[in-house]
């Protein structure tokens, strides 16, 4: 099994690396292969709302000037995805936010690709805003149908200077913890497979309020 990590922090080895690590670190001690992209350095577009990622039904967003469409596939061939991301202004990094809409996006217009694979979201911060920023980032999962894993409280750690979410000791089970309970869902998802039939997926129905 496989989990791909993205990490939203512009700064490669700063605190939402380390945090990565930590529940990496747990889920390779139960045989679970991880690799961590690093998102937060690139220059990503924001989504068109062109709809060609839906008429098109390739897996791909239009734009195809920047990783994106790579990283798509690296979701979709990977079992369990892993997001994390700084905190900015309460919210998470613009650059992890112009991936995630256009990812998850195509991921739900080409026949809900990331439905039912397990998926956890953690953030990196100084003081406060780790909250907002973390439901933010589970928006998508839940939206996209995944399976999420919790830890003993919410998946936030604290630091300022690169390494010092190392030291917060309370972070640190939480990612640990986070990063065991992940690996025990995808080990029941996995082997599960074939044994339960999964929910039938019904098709989206789409409603407003102006009428």
């Amino acid at each position: 099994m496989k989990v791909v990590a993205f990490n939203g922090s512009p700064n490669k080895k700063g605190n939402t690396f380390h945090a990565l690590q930590m529940v990496a670190a747990e889920l390779e001690q139960q045989g679970i292969e991880t690799a961590i992209v690093h998102v937060g350095n690139k220059a990503i577009r924001g989504c068109l709302a062109c709809g060609q990622c839906a008429k098109n039904m390739n897996e791909q967003c239009i734009q195809a000037e920047d990783p994106v469409n790579e990283w798509i596939q690296l979701m979709k061939q990977a079992d369990g995805i892993l997001l994390g991301s700084p905190v900015h202004y309460s919210a998470i990094a613009g650059t992890m936010k112009s991936f995630l809409d256009r990812a998850f996006y195509v991921a739900g217009m080409n026949g809900c690709m990331l439905r039912h694979k397990v998926g956890a979201s953690l953030v990196a911060v100084r003081r406060s805003g780790g909250l907002p920023a973390f439901n933010q980032l589970n928006n998508f999962l839940c939206y996209s149908e995944m399976l999420m894993p919790t830890s003993n409280y919410w998946n936030v750690i604290h630091g300022t200077r690169p390494g010092e979410a190392t030291r917060d000791l309370e972070g640190a089970q939480i990612m640990r913890t986070l990063g065991r309970n992940m690996a025990w869902l995808m080990k029941l998802v996995e082997n599960g497979r074939g044994v339960i039939a999964p929910p039938e997926k019904e098709d989206k129905v789409w409603m407003h309020f102006i009428r």
